[in-house]
């Protein structure tokens, strides 16, 4: 894990930004506005790529931020994703798709934003200057030594943000800082410090570009590692699956189908008789368990079928 500290000094100079890496120009755009469309798709092509070379650079802290994050919630903590503009809606997005996709309880991971559910659709980047509010808004969701609390920033400096993790500390939380500018720019105090450089944008301080792409890449294997750590996933199957609609149920049948030697008119019987939960019904139909004793075995074993499988010498 990496820490660093953010200087008052530094904290006061926020508002001369420069020399970040995320407000720089980019010299391979420098004539955007005389591309042709063609030309325009080509060059973004090829900067975007710079995304995936950041998410390889940051390999490391990105799973340590997994393993104290599925740490935290398996012992009944939380994750909130705490940012504006862009990055808060990244997070605010990445925490709205867990629920559906692992039927997380909405509580579990959560998005908080500068400005509230309204700075989703409408702009209210004015907001992210106050720290006061990032701190009131950690009190406000009674934050505790339990919990983690990842703030983005693109550019690193954000008020907001700084004011949550500051907040977040004095309560005990975990902390993760998420950046797309290196650290002897913009110092943070965090206890996993994720740096993400994709160098100047093609549209010079655009972060919804690259640091918006390569933010959403790190939040999806961040939820994603911590789920599969959780149990929710067996093999690459999100056998958690919230059945809510047509095209999820669809989903879960063909999960059924696809990992056992039932046929879709007897998975839909089992899925019907476990409640619509994919997980219950494997165990049920692999260890031939009534709901309730498959339940116990899960309960037992936190929810992670391979060892409940393993428990009944399935595994």
């Amino acid at each position: 894990m990496h820490q660093s500290e953010m200087s008052s000094t530094e904290s006061n100079s926020f508002s001369d930004r420069g020399h970040l890496l995320t407000e720089q120009v980019n010299s391979a755009s420098q004539q955007l506005d005389q591309l042709s469309s063609l030309e325009i798709v080509d060059l973004c092509n090829r900067e975007d790529q710079k995304t995936i070379s950041a998410i390889a650079a940051a390999r490391e802290p990105l799973a340590a931020a997994i393993e104290m994050t599925a740490t935290a919630l398996r012992r009944g903590g939380r994750l909130f994703y705490v940012g504006a503009g862009t990055s808060g809606r990244l997070g605010v997005l990445d925490a709205a798709e867990c629920p559906p996709t692992f039927c997380t309880h909405p509580d579990q991971v959560q998005g908080i934003i500068a400005g509230g559910a309204g700075a989703l659709v409408r702009s209210s980047e004015a907001l992210e200057d106050i720290e006061d509010d990032g701190m009131e808004a950690i009190a406000m969701h009674k934050i505790t030594q339990r919990d983690v609390v990842v703030g983005i920033t693109a550019g690193g400096t954000t008020p907001y943000v700084h004011g949550a993790i500051k907040a977040a500390r004095q309560r005990g939380a975990k902390t993760v800082f998420i950046a797309c500018v290196p650290a002897e720019q913009v110092a943070a105090q965090a206890d996993v410090d994720i740096r993400l450089l994709v160098g100047p944008e093609v549209l010079a301080g655009s972060t919804r570009l690259k640091a918006g792409t390569v933010t959403k890449m790190a939040l999806n294997i961040l939820s994603t590692g911590v789920m599969v750590k959780l149990g929710k996933v067996y093999g690459n199957r999100m056998i958690d699956v919230s059945v809510t609609n047509t095209k999820l149920r669809d989903r879960a049948l063909r999960i059924l189908c696809d990992l056992t030697d039932l046929d879709r008119a007897t998975a839909e019987t089992w899925l019907d008789k476990s409640g619509q939960r994919v997980k219950l019904t494997l165990l049920m139909y692999w260890g031939q368990l009534e709901v309730a004793a498959a339940e116990q075995v899960l309960a037992a074993h936190q929810g992670d079928l391979r060892q409940a499988l393993a428990s009944l010498s399935l595994g």
